[in-house]
Parts: C-alpha cells; sequence; structure tokens
C-alpha cells in the first residue's frame, strides 16, 4: 500500500511498516500545503492512506468521496508510537477510501 507521513508522524515508523511504500511530506516537497491542497495531491500521486497526527484533521476536511482513508496517531512521540506498531499496521489494513480512524496512542 502506498503511504504518506505527514509532518508530525514519526518518520521511523516506515521502518515498522516494510510492507508499504512510505513517504513523508518533506520527501514530497508539501509542507507548506493545507490540508485541502495537500488530499488533493496525495490522491492525485496514488496514495492510498495518509497517516498523520493532526487530531482537528476530522473536522477540517470532509472525505466523503475521498479515495485516500486517514489514519490518524494520537500522539507525536516516537518512543510512544514505535510501541503501537501492531494497532498501526491493523489500522491501516482496516482503512477504506474516504473514512478516518484513529490510533490510540498510551503506553502502559
Amino acid at each position: 500500500m502506498k503511504l504518506l507521513f505527514d509532518q508530525g508522524t514519526p518518520a521511523p515508523l516506515r521502518n515498522l511498516l516494510p510492507e508499504h511504500s512510505v513517504d513523508t511530506l518533506a520527501e514530497r516537497g508539501w509542507s507548506d500545503k493545507d490540508n485541502g491542497e495537500l488530499l488533493d495531491l496525495a490522491e492525485l500521486e496514488g496514495y492510498e492512506v495518509l497517516v498523520t497526527t493532526d487530531q482537528n484533521l476530522r473536522h477540517q476536511q470532509n472525505l466523503e468521496g475521498r479515495r485516500l482513508g486517514v489514519v490518524v496517531l494520537l500522539a507525536t512521540a516516537w518512543s510512544e508510537v514505535r510501541l503501537r506498531a501492531a494497532e498501526i499496521r491493523q489500522a491501516i489494513a482496516a482503512i477504506h477510501p474516504g473514512e478516518i480512524a484513529e490510533v490510540p496512542i498510551r503506553v502502559e
């Protein structure tokens, strides 16, 4: 699956998702794009999932009819995110176009 990591998504997460092709906004030169433009570009480039830490995206963008899904990580700290790689993989596998899924990141 082709994934795009938003700016807050820890880039090392890509190493825990070897079954996916992962790019970051910085690598694409899209760091300055607003969410609407970013979603349009991501769809045009064939991305299937946007992985983000932007918890407000759900309220800012209507994903109905979109060709990609959005997985929102509810933490940005790599020390916490890396411990939840299995849950993140599950969310990515289960997401459908036009959907938003949130992944709680809790350290026990």
